[in-house]
């Protein structure tokens, strides 16, 4: 598995207070190998792992693809826990659950044949205080992914310092539905922030990001020093759940 883990600086977890509870977002994705059957990976998600993340306590999983005809495929899955032990905690318990054990035996004991994924690319996101917990959409048909990188982690301090005093009352006003929010602690693209939005269609996407632009909050806080070169590339994803998917 390729996987780069950096940790933010103090600056960036000065948004957090010692007392705080801020879900951890983990956000898992699947390179889909071409003409290798995925269903063993979809009964895997649907009768294991998620029935035994419910078993303890971690609800809300989302389960998506791409919802363009993009090639090679991706699945995308999405665990939000209640913190970081929380996050250690659940991923120890699966050794003694037994249910799983058995839900999981197909997948866990498969051939290296028959993985339809070469590897799992996995980000670790935390919380802001601005939006410090998951919001179940309930039936949104069409989801955004989109995640915001920075050339330092100032940089990425001030564009979430820009989100907590202003951008989430615009994404309200506007119909920018927020499912989570945060800054990414471990991954690749670091340092960056990742949000994910919900909407009943596209034609609902279109009418709200129409808004945002010309709102006069966005016309005002881009023109302050403060959030100049906040940012300098953008990854934009559309996703629709799976079957199974609890988002």
């Amino acid at each position: 598995m390729r996987q780069q883990f950096f940790f933010i600086v103090f600056s960036l977890l000065s948004f957090i207070s010692v007392n705080a509870q801020n879900q951890v977002y983990e956000l898992r994705t699947y390179e889909i190998e071409f003409f290798v059957p995925a269903e063993i990976l979809h009964n895997y998600f649907e009768n294991a792992l998620i029935p035994a993340l419910g078993r303890q306590g971690v609800n809300d999983v989302g389960a998506f693809e791409e919802a363009s005809e993009t090639l090679p495929k991706k699945i995308f899955l999405l665990i939000p826990y209640e913190n970081l032990q929380s996050y250690q905690a659940v991923n120890e318990a699966f050794v003694s659950d037994s249910q799983y054990q058995k839900e999981a035996r197909p997948y866990l004991t498969a051939s290296e044949e028959a993985m339809p994924f070469k590897e799992i690319s996995i980000s670790l996101i935390l919380s802001t205080s601005g939006f410090p917990k998951l919001v179940n959409p309930n039936d949104a048909k069409l989801f955004e992914l989109r995640i915001y990188e920075s050339h330092n982690e100032d940089a990425l301090r001030r564009k979430v310092k820009m989100f907590n005093d202003s951008e989430f009352k615009i994404f309200e006003e506007v119909g920018l539905p927020l499912v989570f929010f945060g800054f990414n602690i471990a991954g690749d693209q670091l340092p960056c922030l990742t949000y994910l939005l919900a909407f009943e269609d596209k034609a609902a996407h279109a009418e709200a990001w129409s808004k945002f632009g010309p709102h006069p909050e966005w016309q005002r806080i881009t023109k302050l020093e403060e959030y100049q070169n906040v940012m300098n590339d953008i990854t934009r994803l559309f996703l629709k759940p799976l079957p199974y998917s609890k988002l």
